[in-house]
């Protein structure tokens, strides 16, 4: 599996009037860990697209475990899972500061789609670019 964590903090404005992280943030979280995991791996989105590749969100889950407050620095984990083979699954985990805590966790699907909206096979420059990345 490949994985890539991700310090963040909270911002005042990600909070509710209670101070908490408000829920649809978390949703924001998983993109920044799916975009630094292609970073650190050696390929950005913008490359992805820029091949005639986009991965618009198709499946989202979150399930929320402890919350996360107003300047906390969160770690995100990301990890993509290479099991799934007709489109991308990352998953996520949301840590505290010391990484002993869970925040939340959760997944995405991404189907591979062709920039005239149409679904498409996972195309082989990624598809290699992952095998390498794994071996």
């Amino acid at each position: 599996m490949l994985t890539n964590r991700f310090t963040c903090r909270v911002r005042y404005g990600d909070t509710d009037r209670m101070g908490y992280a408000y829920y649809a943030n978390y949703l924001r979280w998983f993109e920044i860990g799916r975009s630094e995991l292609f970073r650190a791996l050696g390929m950005t989105y913008r490359e992805i697209e820029d091949k005639g590749i986009l991965l618009p969100v198709a499946e989202a889950f979150c399930k929320y475990l402890a919350p996360a407050r107003y300047d906390d620095s969160i770690i995100i984990e990301t990890a993509i899972d290479v099991n799934v083979k007709a489109a991308m699954k990352f998953d996520y985990l949301i840590l505290n500061e010391d990484g002993l805590i869970k925040i939340a966790e959760g997944y995405t699907k991404h189907p591979f789609v062709s920039p005239d909206g149409k679904v498409t096979r996972p195309p082989k420059f990624l598809r290699e670019f992952i095998s390498r990345k794994i071996s």
